[in-house]
């Protein structure tokens, strides 16, 4: 447990910044994308973002043109979107949000990461019934939100 917070200690003293400028381009709250990248990425640690820089794990949807990868997720040989750096990553993150399946998400308040975790959820960003509780519970463990005021 202790080897688990160190890492996701150093994976948001690495990446917070980024998601900081993030915010600010694009209005998706830093808590949020700390979080994601926390749990989807395993801070990190992960075979998609250590062999793809794809620290979300976003598929390859219909208009992805780049590199790709096929892993087994939801189901056998998806798809998945492969990044050249993992700022690449954080920044198409941030589009990929900007799609009009999450538009609801940007008429929240930017520091209110308890409703954005749960729309990300009502919009389908992930399948597991439990994933607002898992941001919730990394961004109040690491206190991302102190982030999403851009200190």
């Amino acid at each position: 447990m202790q080897a688990q917070r160190e890492k996701a200690v150093a994976y948001v003293n690495k990446y917070k910044d980024l998601a900081i400028e993030e915010m600010r381009r694009t209005g998706v709250p830093a808590s949020i994308t700390l979080a994601q990248g926390i749990l989807e990425s395993q801070s990190g640690e992960s075979d998609l973002a250590k062999g793809s820089n794809n620290h979300f794990g976003i598929k390859c949807a219909g208009d992805w043109t780049g590199k790709t990868i096929l892993k087994n997720d939801d189901t056998e040989n998806e798809c998945f979107r492969v990044y050249k750096t993992p700022e690449d990553s954080y920044k198409d993150h941030s589009e990929f949000l900007k799609r009009k399946r999450y538009a609801a998400l940007f008429q929240l308040d930017k520091n209110d990461y308890k409703s954005w975790a749960k729309g990300l959820k009502e919009a389908g960003y992930a399948t597991n019934p439990k994933y607002p509780d898992l941001l919730i519970g990394l961004i109040e463990r690491y206190q991302l939100n102190r982030f999403d005021v851009g200190e």
